[in-house]
């Protein structure tokens, strides 16, 4: 009889909390418009720094991360699906996919994904062709990437411009200044504009607006014209022109990426800040001599040191 009037308070306990839990409410999914506005000014600094149309970073995000409520953007941060792949050291974060148990790369950062994911284009040669559309092409970059293989589904570029479309995610290409923070807003009226200040690889930089010149940079941060000059390896002859990115630190001496693939128009100082690596540690790592430049599909070095060619005879 105790056995059994155990077993009757066991379970109205046990319905009382079912009670509890299922009353909480569910965690509130976010709408496309949500990440929308969560993200776009992420998007917007990802094309004046690597040169990819904001709208197809937005779209590709909202599709690949179900507008940021799938399990890998949630638990890893990661929206757009990028696998570990050779070379990857940060955290991972493992779960059933084309197989079992597959690895993906976690972030610290939603911030930190769209980096990534601009990096992984701008880094593989079967994408460098795209890097000669215009920004505002965003139907070629759309069919561009479905055709180098980005994807496996047969309307992936289709999905990309019917989002860009019904959301006017094109709107976000045309960007002459620069992006506010989240939540920050500037009357009208205001004449101050407010400066946004990113990080990548450990490394504080900024965009450049219209107006900009090195001395009025060096003299927002504190700095000496000539340390800041030195930290983007750049002389007082150089001109700034709006959307380059220009580090406010040193640069590191390793990138996070393990390897760059050269494609056309690049040359060591470009790499050196789309990875925020110093260029006298890039030409080390990889013995280029001062004054030589890579060509276009030699592979970088840029955490460890390039190892020597072994020389028959």
């Amino acid at each position: 009889m105790k056995v059994f009037a155990g077993k009757i308070t066991a379970l109205a306990l046990f319905c009382c909390f079912s009670r509890i839990v299922f009353a909480q409410p569910s965690e509130k999914k976010l709408s496309p418009n949500d990440y929308i506005s969560l993200y776009k000014e992420d998007a917007i600094a990802e094309m004046l720094s690597h040169g990819i149309p904001a709208s197809i970073t937005l779209a590709q995000g909202m599709l690949e991360s179900g507008n940021g409520n799938s399990a890998l953007s949630v638990y890893a941060n990661n929206h757009f699906g990028i696998k570990c792949h050779v070379g990857w050291t940060g955290e991972s974060y493992f779960m059933d996919d084309d197989a079992k148990n597959e690895c993906f790369r976690k972030y610290e950062k939603v911030l930190d994904s769209y980096t990534d994911h601009s990096l992984f284009l701008k880094g593989r040669p079967r994408y460098a062709s795209l890097f000669e559309l215009p920004l505002t092409d965003y139907k070629g970059w759309a069919k561009g990437l479905k055709l180098a293989g980005y994807a496996t589904h047969p309307k992936y570029a289709e999905q990309l411009i019917e989002l860009i479309e019904k959301y006017n995610l094109n709107q976000y290409d045309l960007q002459e200044g620069l992006p506010v923070h989240h939540g920050t807003s500037v009357a009208p009226q205001s004449k101050m504009e407010l400066r946004q200040v990113l990080r990548f690889n450990r490394t504080k930089f900024i965009i450049t607006k219209p107006g900009d010149s090195f001395y009025k940079i060096a003299t927002e941060f504190n700095l000496e014209l000539e340390d800041l000059l030195n930290y983007n390896d750049l002389n007082q002859k150089d001109k700034v022109s709006a959307g380059t990115k220009i580090y406010v630190e040193r640069k590191r001496r390793k990138a996070r990426e393990p390897y760059h693939v050269v494609t056309k128009g690049e040359t060591l100082k470009s790499i050196s800040q789309l990875h925020g690596i110093r260029i006298y540690h890039l030409c080390k790592k990889n013995r280029i001599k001062q004054g030589q430049e890579p060509k276009v599909g030699d592979v970088l070095f840029l955490r460890h040191k390039k190892p020597l060619e072994n020389k028959e005879g």
